[in-house]
């Protein structure tokens, strides 16, 4: 008898790890009645797959067995590779060649030529013989992984993202080394700020949600955490840093924010076309906000972007752990058919919610229970009864 094949992809920002995930689904799998298909490139690599063109199948698909990734785990990001593309909006300049006057694919925008390509990406898996996929993201990968679970492929899905704001987990792949990192990057960041006597402005990821930034400040103790869910007043942030400059008895002070923080009045800073969901590129926040406290206190400031330093090498500990479960989890619930679901965490406990839950909402920090906004700082209200990483 044939063994069933699952399909395994990582869609999205990389995040340390993807391939200690991926590789717990192989070993895993040793044993048993399953073979594991790598699908290289995200979505990208059942889009840009032509059916009549076996050069291009070497370049998308990769047979894993214990020996190919016997050393993947020891290295960040993902060795199968990642993209932002999205299958259900393509537009005419991202689409491969051979899609172009093809008989797939829904017209959705006729200005722009943007189509909805999820009749191909069925064919591949068809033509790939997959009788489930298990795949790797965040909010966008995992919404058009909801969207081939009601097209009937069989799927279960892996939260991950540094932002750590998946709806349906209370953790997800990458966000405890993001936070690692964001605190060493601190400590190491006041020898300078501290040296110069000045203000020291560090700007982190966090689109809508901004827990990292929250954590990451926490954590670190520095003065002030600006963080999405709460806009801010320019002119009190800068007069509070000015003082806890001041009373520092080492005349420094040091503000994490939020690349998708917005002052009062203002708007998210945005760089760049939109992506195939529809995002721009954020940041700037944090320079901006070091121009300000310069303008309006006179004082002098280091600004620093932790950008993809922060979601790069070796996955910590929790998180290779966390990897290996999800991992684990995932191919259990193939192996019992228990497919359009979410692997996760909540309250402590390793989970599976329906897929579903990904598309409602998104998971944003309460502000009650944990931000004291008159202040700009972290405030944890009770820790009693609270999860490890209070959210």
């Amino acid at each position: 008898m044939a063994k069933k094949r699952i399909g395994i992809l990582t869609g999205g920002g990389d995040v340390p790890g993807l391939s200690i995930a991926i590789k717990s689904v192989v070993t895993n799998s040793q044993d048993s009645d399953y073979e594991i298909v790598g699908i290289r490139r995200g979505w990208l690599g059942l889009l840009g797959y032509d059916l009549d063109d076996p050069t291009t199948h070497q370049n998308y698909i990769r047979n894993l067995d214990p020996l190919t990734v016997r050393r993947v785990d020891r290295s960040g990001g993902t060795f199968l590779h990642t993209s932002r593309t999205n299958p259900a909006k393509v537009r005419m300049e991202d689409t491969p060649e051979f899609l172009k006057n093809s008989s797939y694919g829904t017209v959705i925008d006729p200005e722009t030529s943007t189509k909805d390509y999820t009749d191909y990406i069925l064919k591949v898996i068809d033509h790939l013989n997959l009788d489930s996929l298990i795949t790797i993201g965040g909010d966008d990968t995992l919404s058009f992984s909801n969207r081939l679970h009601h097209e009937g492929v069989k799927l279960v899905a892996i939260p991950k993202t540094m932002d750590n704001d998946v709806l349906g987990t209370d953790y997800c792949i990458g966000f405890s080394t993001a936070i690692t990192r964001g605190v060493d990057h601190i400590t190491f960041f006041r020898s300078s700020v501290g040296s110069h006597e000045r203000i020291g402005v560090v700007e982190l990821f966090g689109r809508n949600s901004g827990e990292t930034a929250l954590i990451t400040g926490y954590l670190a103790h520095v003065e002030r955490t600006i963080i999405c869910e709460v806009p801010f007043d320019i002119e009190k942030l800068v007069a509070l840093l000015a003082e806890d400059k001041k009373n520092s008895p080492a005349h420094y002070a040091i503000v994490v924010i939020s690349e998708g923080a917005i002052p009062i009045g203002g708007h998210v800073m945005q760089t760049g076309t939109p992506d195939a969901y529809g995002h721009r590129k954020l940041g700037g926040i944090g320079e901006m906000l070091s121009e300000q406290i310069k303008e309006i206190s006179g004082n002098n400031t280091m600004y620093q972007r932790l950008g993809y330093l922060v979601r790069s090498g070796p996955a910590d500990s929790l998180d290779r752990m966390v990897s290996m479960n999800f991992g684990l989890l995932a191919y259990q619930l193939t192996c019992k058919g228990q497919f359009g679901k979410l692997v996760g965490i909540n309250d402590g406990t390793y989970t599976a919610v329906p897929l579903e839950i990904v598309v409602s909402g998104k998971r944003h920090v309460d502000v009650d229970q944990y931000y004291d906004v008159e202040q700009y700082r972290p405030r944890v209200k009770s820790v009693l009864g609270q999860p490890m990483f209070l959210h």
